[in-house]
């Protein structure tokens, strides 16, 4: 089994090599990497998820949670669910 962990705070110039180089620097394989970005302009969020074992996960957090990358103090913690409430998606419009 595996946990999703909720990575937030990272720079926007941050990539998936350089969070993978992190987990791996703190002794956490991954096992997957979505780094989250804007869907019109392909910027960064700043938040993202990595996908690491379930016997890695609470080390992942405590290695990482409140340690600097690319500048910035990174948030780590497992990551929740989606509910289903109101999505984004604008659409809505007159087409005319």
């Amino acid at each position: 089994m595996s946990k999703r962990l909720y990575v937030g705070n990272l720079a926007f110039h941050s990539t998936e090599d350089s969070l993978r180089n992190a987990f791996e620097a703190a002794g956490v394989e991954v096992l997957s990497i979505q780094l989250m970005t804007d869907r019109m302009t392909g910027q960064s969020r700043g938040f993202g998820f990595v996908e690491v074992s379930d016997a890695q996960a609470q080390a992942a957090i405590n290695a990482l949670h409140g340690k600097d990358l690319d500048g910035r103090t990174l948030t780590v913690n497992e990551a929740r669910e989606r509910t289903g409430g109101p999505g984004g998606g604008g659409g809505g419009g007159g087409g005319f």
